[in-house]
């Protein structure tokens, strides 16, 4: 009965500001250095308050996790406190949902086609469903970045499965076509693939944590990355 009286009385933009702040705070600072505390005074509440909202800081980043990259405002205001996961229910969800989110259709079909009459329209298609992909998942893919030197296990899922799949295909795609001679040829295919993600990524995901940002709008950092990249190729 108190949890759901307390649900109803904190608004949407409550719970929002405090994954705004505890995303802020992990990614600055790591998993193991943050503290409670600190994202208490971000949100400009005592500390005792945040356990109204979160019962523990393992609660507290998996809701981030959960919600870091959802649409605003939240569909659903949970019953506070949130309470800690079950052991494993944070891994599962985030093997879960890089499983689900890390589907690229558009390398997935190219793969299956031989030859193509337009390589050069192929591969801008390509790269802008993987920026369009990372873009979505901008504020998770930082977290599991920054954090994995504490959470080897999160950080493996994206690092050496999401990641390196992505790497894997892209490589495939590019030996198949450049063997065709329908793409440029490079000195190493291995590391054409990781160009293409990781040139995607500092774009799509990296920039927006830089220390000296460049205003930019994302349709136009999408369109010089794609721009430059396909360019490299064709």
């Amino acid at each position: 009965m108190y949890y759901g009286v307390m649900a109803r009385k904190i608004p949407s933009e409550r719970l929002e500001q405090l994954v705004d702040c505890a995303t802020q705070e992990l990614i600055a600072q790591g998993y193991r250095r943050t503290q409670m505390a600190h994202i208490a005074a971000a949100l400009g509440v005592a500390k005792g308050t945040l356990y109204l909202y979160v019962e523990s800081k393992e609660a507290l980043f998996d809701f981030v996790l959960r919600h870091a990259d959802a649409p605003r405002p939240f569909a659903k205001i949970p019953s506070l406190p949130i309470r800690t996961p079950r052991p494993g229910a944070t891994v599962r969800y985030v093997r879960d949902r890089l499983s689900r989110e890390s589907r690229l259709p558009a390398l997935e079909s190219a793969l299956t086609r031989p030859r193509v009459a337009n390589a050069s329209a192929e591969l801008e298609a390509i790269l802008r469903e993987l920026y369009d992909v990372l873009g979505r998942n901008r504020c998770g893919i930082k977290l599991l970045d920054r954090l994995s030197p504490d959470l080897p296990e999160l950080g493996a899922l994206w690092f050496e499965g999401a990641r390196a799949g992505a790497i894997a295909d892209l490589g495939e795609y590019l030996k198949t076509r450049i063997r065709r001679k329908q793409l440029r040829p490079v000195p190493d295919i291995a590391a054409a693939a990781r160009l293409l993600i990781e040139t995607t990524v500092f774009w799509a995901v990296h920039r927006h944590w830089d220390a000296h940002p460049q205003a930019m709008d994302d349709s136009v950092a999408q369109d010089t990355a794609v721009h430059f990249l396909v360019g490299a190729l064709t």
